[in-house]
């Protein structure tokens, strides 16, 4: 091994760490996304459930129930918009994962790709608030039609 060629090598190593240094901010939203889907999906399984239970309540009764047939049609707006905010939400930790593989790939490419990378870091910040709004809809939706109490 020649002097300039274990330069070169400590060159190559303190880019990437550098970019691992970079990576750590993304990864560490990644975790909070998580976090998050994870309270989405809790959410798609209560309005499954609710609905499920309702469906069953309505097949075993003759009569009609507008009431029953009003509450799973907000079910069914419930699930199409915590549906959404899950893609939504997905589509941002995919574009942060996507962001931090490019900023690897920066370290190894001659071209400078931070343009490319702060464009999709931008546009998985606009996702996760397109998500998060949609969870916020949800949010609303379920609290307006929320009964404490006897009738």
């Amino acid at each position: 091994m020649t002097p300039e060629s274990i330069a070169q090598g400590a060159g190559r190593l303190d880019s990437v760490v550098h970019f691992i240094q970079l990576a750590i901010a993304p990864v560490f939203l990644l975790t909070a996304i998580g976090s998050i889907l994870g309270t989405m999906t809790n959410r798609v399984a209560r309005i499954v459930d609710r609905a499920r239970d309702l469906e069953r309540r309505l097949i075993d009764s003759a009569e009609e129930r507008a009431a029953e047939h009003r509450e799973l049609r907000l079910l069914a707006l419930r699930a199409r918009l915590i549906n959404m905010a899950i893609t939504f939400t997905v589509l941002s930790a995919l574009l942060i994962c996507l962001s931090i593989g490019v900023l690897f790939l920066d370290a190894y490419w001659q071209r400078s790709l931070t343009t490319v990378v702060a464009w999709i870091f931008g546009m998985s910040l606009v996702a996760l608030i397109a998500g998060l709004g949609l969870f916020l809809r949800e949010i609303y939706v379920a609290t307006a039609t929320l009964r404490i109490g006897s009738r």
